[in-house]
């Protein structure tokens, strides 16, 4: 399974780097709708929308929502920041949820918070790659997250005793968050010398931004547990669904967006 996984992410990780690096602005808008919405796809499985038209339906909402927020973002720049900030408020709730009360949930609550974690992503990885540097600074964010997941996984693996949330997911340790946080704090250290930002802040964003994201993989183990599910799909051999691969990205991507705003309002 871990060779399994090893060549996966590695498949993954060229696709992503050529398509962000080398195909046109439509083909990567085409890549990121596909990652949004087919994660929707997926998410439909928590609020157990067991049918194909149902769940067809509700990514029909979620890319509605997605168009109407990146429609009047373009007119209103105060409207993408306020949907940045509805997120980052999102992900302290969620994070809160999990500590009090992981397990109320019901089918309205599952399916609300699709919405609340869909949105907010597709708009801020739309409108991250349209910024200077964009498709580098996307790539930047898929391995940050992505450093930080592959160092929890194998700190936790070697090290790992203490559980971080056994509630939500019994196989996370703090070892291996602090494996992953060590991880991608180095990535951290090298974006800063790529895209020369002042180096305490740049790495605090990068470090907020891996534990909002660890928030993220913890929210989709909560609703797979309520929705009886190991895995949200079978797109990634070894890794499961497109949700599985990418829930640490769409709660990192608006507060990353976010931290980048506040380290330079002029962007």
């Amino acid at each position: 399974m871990l060779q399994q996984r090893v060549i996966t992410a590695a498949v993954i990780g060229a696709v992503l780097c050529a398509v962000l690096l080398w195909m046109p602005s439509q083909v990567v808008l085409a890549a990121l709708a596909f990652v949004i919405l087919t994660g929707a796809w997926e998410w439909a499985l928590f609020p157990r929308l067991a049918t194909p038209l149902i769940r067809g339906a509700y990514v029909l909402v979620v890319g509605l929502a997605l168009f109407a927020a990146w429609h009047f973002s373009r007119q209103n720049a105060d409207v993408l920041r306020g949907v940045l900030w509805l997120s980052l408020g999102w992900w302290l709730a969620a994070f809160l949820w999990m500590v009090v009360a992981p397990a109320r949930h019901n089918r309205a609550t599952a399916a609300g918070s699709g919405l609340l974690v869909m949105v907010p992503a597709g708009l801020a990885l739309v409108s991250l790659y349209r910024l200077p540097q964009g498709p580098e600074l996307v790539l930047f964010l898929l391995l940050l997250v992505w450093a930080a997941d592959v160092g929890a996984f194998f700190a936790g693996r070697q090290f790992g005793r203490v559980k971080l949330a056994p509630r939500v997911s019994p196989h996370k340790t703090w070892e291996g968050l602090i494996g992953g946080v060590v991880v991608s704090a180095v990535v951290a250290v090298a974006g800063v010398w790529w895209f020369a930002r002042p180096p305490l802040a740049f790495i605090s964003l990068c470090l907020g931004v891996v534990l909002i994201s660890i928030v993220g993989d913890l929210t989709e183990s909560m609703f797979k547990r309520y929705a009886g599910v190991k895995d949200s799909g079978s797109f990634f051999p070894g890794h499961g669904g497109v949700l599985d691969r990418f829930d640490s990205v769409y709660a990192a991507a608006p507060t990353f967006l976010l931290g980048l705003y506040w380290l330079e309002p002029s962007l």
